[in-house]
């Protein structure tokens, strides 16, 4: 039985987490810009899995750590300041607690230990060629047929869908239903034929995404999540599962260590301008951090979490690309170029990517639905503001 880390002392816990992680996590891993591919992370995942620290935030009795709110904080602040990457585990952040809360006694007992374990790797079927960020506005089908139902249509921008083992697609299965009603939620082998995929390479120049095209796909009835019809509410749910993991700290708070390197090798701690634009965002992570311990607590104590999840996502992608942006500036003729470059000294080196960094944060106000979108969520359904249709103000 995975030991109750909530009972030891913040700074125990603190020094546990630390030894393991800097004596376990590969040197040649630490820090990397890109998408992590699961070939790479398969050994680490197999430590932590074998040591019960895959799933921190999953209760114990599913195999997860249980971690209340400082220990999460704790948890992923040693992550982050070793520069641990983050596997592929839309399996532990999304659809695991997804079947927690909706799926059949079946589902949780077939799938929850084979995503801890590795056995699966999860992507998410969601987005689709020409529906932007109108995710009610999807084509792709599921049709009954005896036990099964097949499905047809494409997604878009699966994000390592080339490493993964099985996707979580959302699917219409009422053409005849209003736009936000006839839509399920399956779960879908991607072995099972008549499923092709095809990587997209990004600006950085790595393969992170794919199109997914479903050719007559015939996947079990007993793959539906939930009730039929119903995989709106599954869909929202999991897109705050979602838009927590995106907001997790993580990424701002690795920018924010390089920009504090190449400050320091360039003495701009002592301009005075510099240090409150750095001061402004060195505070802007620490409260991030805060608010993103809240919303985990939330989520431990069993409960969905709402739309102002929003706000978490929003703050996260634009403090990253603030941070991004000040490193290019600063970097100078060395932070436009490709690769690691060194801002220090020959005898003192200080090696840092800032191109990378700036590539990889353009996208973040787009992925897991756009800071436009955020804001319209926030300002609706949280602040209660009248939305604007047609030209006419709606209440």
């Amino acid at each position: 039985m995975m030991p109750d880390y909530n009972t030891m002392q913040d700074d125990a816990f603190r020094s546990e987490v630390r030894t393991f992680f800097e004596s376990e996590y590969p040197d040649e891993l630490r820090y990397i810009l890109r998408r992590a591919r699961w070939p790479e992370m398969k050994p680490w995942w197999d430590k932590l899995h074998q040591k019960g620290w895959v799933a921190p935030s999953w209760p114990r009795e599913w195999g997860g750590m249980g971690l209340d709110q400082s220990k999460m904080l704790i948890y992923f602040e040693e992550m982050e300041r070793h520069g641990v990457a983050r596997p592929p585990d839309q399996g532990i952040t999304h659809i695991g607690p997804i079947l927690m809360h909706y799926g059949s006694d079946a589902q949780k007992q077939y799938y929850l230990p084979r995503a801890l374990s590795g056995e699966h790797i999860w992507c998410q079927g969601y987005s689709e060629p020409n529906s932007g960020s109108d995710l009610a506005s999807l084509r792709t089908s599921a049709v009954p047929d005896g036990d099964d139902y097949v499905i047809n249509g494409q997604k878009i921008w699966t994000s390592l869908a080339m490493d993964s083992t099985h996707c979580y697609v959302l699917t219409r299965t009422d053409a005849n239903a209003k736009k936000q009603e006839g839509i399920s939620l399956f779960l879908v082998d991607l072995k099972t034929p008549g499923i092709t995929l095809r990587p997209i390479t990004n600006l950085a120049n790595h393969a992170e995404f794919c199109q997914v095209y479903y050719d007559n796909v015939r996947v079990p009835k007993a793959n539906l999540v939930g009730a039929l019809n119903k995989g709106w509410t599954i869909a929202k749910a999991l897109l705050g599962f979602e838009r927590l993991a995106i907001g997790s700290p993580r990424r701002p708070a690795y920018a924010l260590q390089r920009l504090k390197l190449v400050a320091q090798a360039r003495g701009l701690f002592a301009d005075q301008g510099f240090l409150d634009r750095y001061t402004q965002l060195k505070l802007d992570v620490e409260d991030l951090g805060s608010l993103y311990g809240r919303y985990v607590e939330q989520v431990k104590r069993g409960e969905q979490v709402g739309p102002d999840v929003s706000m978490l996502k929003i703050w996260t992608m634009e403090a990253w690309q603030h941070l991004a942006e000040l490193l290019l500036e600063i970097g100078e003729e060395e932070g436009v170029l490709d690769g690691v470059r060194n801002f220090g000294s020959a005898d003192k080196p200080v090696e840092v990517d800032a191109l990378t960094t700036f590539y990889m944060s353009r996208p973040g106000t787009i992925a897991g639905g756009t800071s436009e979108v955020q804001r319209n969520i926030m300002s609706r359904y949280v602040l209660g503001l009248p939305v604007e249709r047609q030209g006419q103000q709606q209440p």
